[in-house]
């Protein structure tokens, strides 16, 4: 589905171009470890086994190099995975290490999957929790469901109850692009001891970009935004389109456009991305998303969380949420109002950082989480 949601962001955003702002401040306390529980997944295993026939792919350089030998397989992924039942409806998870749990949540039309150049790094001293959305991956993706951002992340609904019901321990939530909205949406409706700390890859706007009104370049494109969102009501049109885009071939090319590390397009992407597109009720899912509300700002939201340390990650190569666009340049200069934010430019980066460049991802997240204070004793309720 990310196919399908790259073209919406082609036509919504305007080309990125950026220059490096200095980062902010970090801190360095102590963390302590906990285990966890883990069951099997069968939509997982449709999912993800579709995709484990794909090739690795990949580059020549030893970046890339030490990035395939830290991967997961998609069949280790696969057993990884849990269901979690949330109000009738199957969840997609995965659990896996031990130590201070860290939940992953992917961006618009990706999966727990898209997380698998990570999840082995950090599985070696944290509990790493990465979740399908209602919609996307191997959860569920029921007719009629309204995919807006108060159903992902209002209090106690699918992450605060995933916080509270399956990790049951002070969290780290570590998103990408509609993922780090979501998470940003879900502290700023928790209590303190619930979540410990924000990670933020190329934050979104909005679930769309409707959400940057800000910007002259969406100003001059509502018209178009507005016919865009009458013809994918239609479901003849939206079908076609959505058909068209999901074909690999396309797919490759919108994610060539999106990555700023070409070497990390390989064919295991595409399978990932495309294979959840082809499950049912997936179109339902991305016309409700793309046609929806953009849901609450991160600008509006982000002054509420002074307390909570914040580890912002920005590609500079994103045609997403380029740098000099609104919500770029309110998280470039973040750090200088609040100083519980540091935020760090990846040089030559895309618009999913931790998939494009995880190696310089790892190298900023690992060191700012290990200097995270030690959570709070006793919290587990949201």
């Amino acid at each position: 589905m990310a196919a399908p949601a790259a073209a919406h962001h082609r036509l919504y955003s305007s080309s990125a171009a950026a220059a490096a702002p200095a980062p902010g401040r970090r801190l360095r306390f102590s963390l302590q470890p906990s285990p966890h529980g883990r069951f099997s997944s069968r939509a997982a295993a449709r999912v993800l086994t579709r995709a484990s026939g794909a090739g690795a792919g990949g580059g020549t350089s030893t970046s890339s190099a030490a990035t395939a030998a830290a991967s997961l397989s998609l069949e280790e992924l696969r057993r990884g995975c849990s269901t979690w039942t949330w109000r009738g409806m199957s969840v997609n998870y995965l659990a896996r290490g031990q130590g201070p749990p860290v939940l992953l949540v992917h961006g618009f039309g990706a999966s727990v999957a898209h997380w698998r150049r990570n999840i082995r790094v950090l599985s070696e001293s944290y509990t790493v929790y990465a979740i399908d959305l209602l919609g996307f991956g191997a959860s569920d993706k029921p007719p009629g469901f309204s995919y807006t951002m108060e159903t992902w992340a209002e209090v106690k609904q699918l992450i605060l109850d995933f916080l509270e019901e399956v990790v049951k321990r002070p969290t780290v939530l570590v998103g990408n692009s509609v993922g780090s909205l979501a998470c940003v949406i879900a502290a700023a409706e928790s209590n303190r001891e619930v979540v410990r700390g924000l990670v933020l890859l190329n934050c979104a706007g909005g679930m769309n970009n409707k959400a940057i009104v800000d910007d002259w370049r969406i100003k001059l494109l509502l018209p178009l935004l507005w016919l865009i969102d009458f013809l994918l009501n239609q479901r003849p049109i939206a079908s076609a389109l959505f058909n068209r885009v999901k074909n690999r071939d396309n797919l490759k090319d919108i994610l060539l456009s999106v990555y700023g590390n070409k070497d990390a397009v390989d064919d295991e992407l595409v399978e990932i991305i495309s294979g959840p597109a082809d499950t049912e009720g997936a179109l339902d899912a991305f016309v409700s998303t793309v046609t929806g509300p953009p849901g609450p700002s991160p600008i509006s939201l982000m002054p509420r969380l002074a307390d909570v340390p914040v580890l912002v990650l920005w590609g500079d190569r994103d045609p997403f949420t380029p740098i000099d666009g609104p919500v770029g340049k309110f998280f470039s200069k973040l750090p200088s109002e609040l100083p519980n934010v540091t935020l760090h430019m990846l040089e030559g980066v895309g618009h999913c950082p931790h998939d494009d460049r995880p190696d310089l991802v790892h190298d900023k997240l690992l060191p700012w989480l290990d200097g995270l204070p030690p959570p709070v004793t006793g919290a587990a309720a949201v």
